[in-house]
């Protein structure tokens, strides 16, 4: 078996010809509870080979557009900002060779190195996070790049919208935009969320996905919280995003991996189907 996402043959995941690159990016010194998170990549790689390569709802395989899986980057385990750097660079070389590039981590500050890398790249960009916790600390256990700050480092570089969210520490509530966070409690029962989450998005989006979004009856994480949003409301998020904006790339973090693969299983469906929605022609 290969060890490239979706275990494609060459024909559809060679690097030159692939319209897609995956950087794995195993990484969770700074994670605060239940560590694992690293394991991630692997486990998400793995599950992916279960997959059936045809999308029902987009009646498409969006494999055939080329996804290549990228060596997973070899970061310092003891600096979150060497990670952060190296995970910049190897991603800005992917986008100057015009690829649509996912980073899976690892936990959530891979997402730093890969936000720095799109925003200056990309003109009237909006960083679109899928979170249950705001992120917003500027330092957190010494660190500017501690898995907690990912959203303060990506409010420096561009606009953020901040979906799912339903734990913050209250020194993060005066970083907080009211109209551009869509806090979990508000989105139950509620039909009007996506619209007005598109209306907050410039015409460049790049997501990042801590899977914490989701209730945890659905997915394993080493910070879950009570009370996350299920699979079709944010594929129905994600799809209307897809149709109405430009989604430059994406980045799916925290998963973490043990016996029941059901989680792992859902993070590569989520990539998947992500792709599905940006390819369909």
């Amino acid at each position: 078996m290969s060890n490239n996402f979706l275990s494609l043959p060459e024909k559809y995941s060679n690097e030159e010809k692939s319209k897609v690159v995956i950087v794995p990016v195993p990484y969770d010194k700074t994670s605060t509870w239940q560590k694992g998170s690293s394991k991630a990549p692997k486990a998400i790689i793995e599950a992916s080979k279960n997959l059936e390569l045809y999308d029902i709802e987009t009646d498409s395989e969006v494999y055939e557009q080329g996804i290549h899986t990228a060596p997973s980057i070899k970061v310092d385990e003891d600096s979150p900002e060497s990670m952060v750097q190296e995970v910049e660079s190897t991603i800005t070389k992917c986008i100057k060779k015009n690829k649509f590039t996912i980073a899976i981590g690892g936990e959530h500050s891979v997402s730093i190195g890969s936000i720095y890398a799109h925003s200056k790249n990309y003109k009237d960009l909006t960083i679109l996070q899928l979170d249950a916790h705001a992120d917003l600390k500027y330092s957190y256990n010494n660190s500017k790049y501690n898995h907690a700050c990912v959203m303060a480092r990506a409010k420096e570089n561009c606009p953020i919208v901040q979906v799912g969210i339903r734990s913050l520490d209250i020194s993060e509530k005066e970083s907080i935009d009211e109209n551009k966070i869509f806090y979990a409690k508000d989105i139950h029962n509620n039909t009007d969320w996506i619209d007005n989450v598109i209306k907050q998005l410039t015409k460049n989006v790049y997501i990042t996905i801590d899977l914490d979004v989701f209730d945890p009856s659905l997915i394993s994480t080493g910070t879950p919280e009570p009370g996350g949003l299920t699979w079709y409301p944010i594929l129905e998020l994600l799809k209307k995003v897809s149709q109405e904006k430009n989604i430059v790339g994406f980045d799916i973090v925290e998963l973490l991996p043990g016996k029941n693969k059901s989680p792992d299983f859902l993070a590569a469906k989520l990539i998947y189907k992500i792709l599905s929605y940006k390819f369909k022609i």
